[in-house]
């Protein structure tokens, strides 16, 4: 493991933020209610269209980081908890045993969500390694991903466009050789 657990699951809460930006995954409010659900995301949820709408916004500030270079991720970054007043501490709860949370439970909803994400890119960063943060290598994919493999291999994001390119590359060499 290169981050800590919690750091390593807010990265892909984050990424799969993201993601969805792109693919229409976060349209109605049941799609926002599921996508909390899925990555296990505490505290309180108005369930209005507003909530959608600011957690909708904070997509494209959050994809921002992945073509920063340090400084530019460190100013995005500290601008996402300057804003949302966080205050780190430490909590346990469900099946977590103590992580860092940095907001109330009845913070905004899209304030305990940028500032999780946050936290967790303060470790990437702080660790020196934002080179990471990647976006796919598909030419057909626009995701971001986090490449959290031991030898920095990581290209491509998890919606099959390795197996597209793999796939692509196969036929191409037989088609060449044949």
């Amino acid at each position: 493991m290169l981050f800590a657990h919690d750091t390593e699951v807010a990265l892909a809460a984050a990424t799969g933020l993201i993601n969805t930006e792109y693919d229409g995954g976060l349209e109605t409010l049941a799609d926002l209610e599921a996508f909390l659900d899925e990555w296990g995301i505490t505290g309180s949820r108005r369930r209005t269209r507003a909530e959608l709408a600011e957690v909708q916004a904070l997509r494209p500030r959050l994809r921002q980081i992945w073509f920063e270079n340090e400084d530019g991720a460190v100013a995005i970054v500290n601008a996402l908890l300057r804003e949302a007043n966080a205050l780190p501490h430490l909590v346990k709860h469900d099946e977590w045993a103590y992580h860092l949370h940095a907001t109330r439970p009845e913070a905004p909803l899209v304030d305990r969500m940028a500032v999780e994400a946050a936290m967790a890119l303060v470790d990437v960063i702080r660790t020196g390694e934002l080179a990471r943060l990647r976006v796919c290598a598909a030419d057909d994919c626009d995701d971001v991903l986090v490449d959290l493999s031991k030898n920095r291999s990581r290209r491509f994001c998890e919606k099959g466009c390795g197996n597209r390119a793999n796939v692509a590359a196969y036929r191409a060499r037989q088609a060449a050789g044949g």
